[in-house]
Order: C-alpha cells, then structure tokens, then sequence
C-alpha cells in the first residue's frame, strides 16, 4: 500500500492538498503601534487601593444624578464593553445627549477626553457629566459635594482614600477617585500579544486584514497604543462628509481652522461598540471602513479590502476584569441624603 502512494505521488498522479501559506507582516512597519500599559498611571493623581474602591462605587451610583437615575455606569456599561450601544445615551427625563458616548475602556490613555477634547484627563472628564443638564443634572458641585456628605460611609471612604486633604469630600476629589478607578480599565486583547513577538496571536486572515489596515493608509490616524485617540483629525479630510452639522473641536477652541476636527476614537474592541461616528450615525462596522477610506484617505475600498480590514479590526476585541468591574456595594444614605 505505502509503495503503491509514493509510486502514484511520483508519478503526478496522486494530488495533494496545498498546505495553506503563512501570511507574514513585516514588523518593521508596527513601530507606529504599542501594546497597551498595565496601567494608564497618573502622577498628578496617584492611585491606591482605596481611592479605586471609591472611585468603584461613585461610577456606578446613581445618587449623583438630581433624579437618582442615572450613573456613569448608565451611559459607559462596563459589563458591554463600556459604551451605551445607542446613537445617543438617555439621560435624566429621557433627555437624550447630542453625541454618541465613548466607551471609557483604554480611554485614560488618549490625548484627551470627549469628542471634541474640551477635557485633558478621564479625572476632569469625571467631572462633566453630573453637571450637564441633559445627562445627570446636578445644580452646580457644591450640591454633588452637599449629597456626598450627606453620606456617612462615604465621608469615611474620602477620609481614607485623600488622608492628607483637610477637606476630603470634594467635587474634584469625586472625578480623582473615579479617574483612578477608571485608570485601570484595559483591556489587552490578542494584538498585543502579536505585537510583542507571538506570531500565532493572529490568524492568516487577521494578518492579511492588518497588512491592508497598513497599507490602505488607515495608521496615519488610527495608530499607538490605543489604534487611534492619540490625536484630532478633521472629519472629510479629503472630501466633505456628507451632512455633517456639529463643528467638533473649534466650539472648543474657537479656531475656525479646527471646524469639524474630532478627536480620533481609539479602534480597541470596536467591533463591540458600535454603532459609529460622533453622532452614532453609523450601525455598521464595514460601512463605517468604506466611509472613512473614502472621506478621510481618497481611497475606494473593494468588499474583499474592507471585509480584511474588518476581520482584523476584531483582533482588538479584548478581555474584560470582570471582577474589577463588579457592581459593589454602596453606601447607605444618611438622615439628611437628598431624595
């Protein structure tokens, strides 16, 4: 039988499967990434066991809203990848925002914060949303700090989490504890693997889809250790975006020149956080390729391209603590907490 096989293979007349090929990426062109950091650490706001905790608990209480209805968790849902999966998030009285919510995963290592980069650092992002009407609706910070005092667990919780401030309980000590907490949400996935030398991280079909991501142009924007959030870039860079209205960062600036400029979202677990742009405009992930091929590079993608392209984009999906996400316990109200 085995001299009859090789008799045949010699002869041509036994056909053998090809063995599927090794697509390989040359490394010498994923210098314009980094694997993500353990931590997105900020020296300005150190973190520590206690502030984290703390930092847990006001995310995901919803006493910091005037209706008591809505929480960080309510608009960035940690167990879903950390966004809303809406256009728009609903706020207190269904009030609806005008922009579509960020996931706040890998967020502390962006350039800054919010579409339009009116915040420096996921600390002072904490801060804005108790405050906006349509959203959480708090008055002003003296009413946010009046609730959280009024709270005697976590009176407690701020005196241990800021030890050497006189006055623990304070508003921006709130967006410091829940930075902190939100300054370990990463999520490594299987690309940072790949990146620090484990070839069999990525399937062929993912590296194919990465060497197109490359080669396509879409690393002038989407690049570092976030794929994208480390800088702005103007939306329809090469042709106008169709309809768009909202002038992004220049309501910002006040510089014309940034009209419709956007801060650059990151491409981490995108393929869970749809739907797309600034305004949740776009549900699906491949159109949302094609578009950005076409306004921001020129370049009018095949379906094989963008289908590549979108089979790599799902490399960046990564894993979830779910036990640093646990909903905690919250404290008490006191006698005299708001209602």
């Amino acid at each position: 039988m085995i001299k009859t096989f090789f008799y045949l293979l010699a002869a041509g007349l036994l056909a053998v499967p090809a063995l599927a090929q090794d697509i390989e990426v040359n490394r010498s062109t994923l210098g314009m990434f980094q694997p993500l950091p353990e931590a997105a650490e900020n020296p300005k706001n150190p973190g520590s066991k206690a502030k984290i905790e703390l930092g847990r608990k006001l995310y995901y209480d919803t006493r910091l809203s005037k209706d008591r209805t809505v929480s960080c968790q309510t608009c960035h849902d940690l167990s879903s990848f950390g966004d809303h999966g809406t256009p728009t998030s609903e706020g207190i009285g269904g009030q609806l925002g005008g922009r579509n919510a960020p996931t706040v995963y890998n967020a502390a290592i962006h350039i800054s914060q919010f579409w339009d980069g009116r915040e420096p650092d996921v600390e002072r992002q904490a801060m804005g949303p108790p405050l906006a009407g349509p959203e959480m609706g708090m008055p002003s910070p003296e009413y946010v700090e009046k609730v959280l005092k009024s709270i005697p667990g976590y009176v407690e919780l701020f005196k241990k989490s800021f030890p050497n401030d006189e006055q623990p309980v304070t508003f921006a000590n709130m967006g410091n504890a829940i930075g902190a907490f939100e300054r370990n949400l990463l999520t490594p996935s299987r690309f940072d693997q790949f990146l620090e030398g484990k070839e069999d991280a990525l399937t062929n079909d993912e590296k194919k889809g990465l060497n197109t991501f490359i080669s396509v142009g879409c690393t002038t924007c989407h690049n570092g250790a976030g794929v994208g959030g480390h800088l702005y870039q103007k939306v329809g860079l090469v042709e106008p975006w169709p309809g768009i209205k909202d002038k992004g960062r220049s309501e910002v600036t006040g510089n014309k020149a940034e009209e419709y400029f956007f801060k650059v979202p990151s491409l981490r677990n995108i393929s869970e956080t749809g739907p797309y742009f600034h305004d949740g405009s776009v549900a699906d992930l491949a159109v949302m390729v094609k578009q950005m091929a076409k306004y921001q590079l020129g370049r009018e993608l095949s379906q094989e391209d963008t289908e590549s392209i979108v089979t790599f984009l799902k490399s960046l999906k990564g894993e979830i603590d779910e036990a640093y996400i646990k909903e905690p316990e919250l404290p008490a109200d006191g006698p005299n907490t708001p209602k």
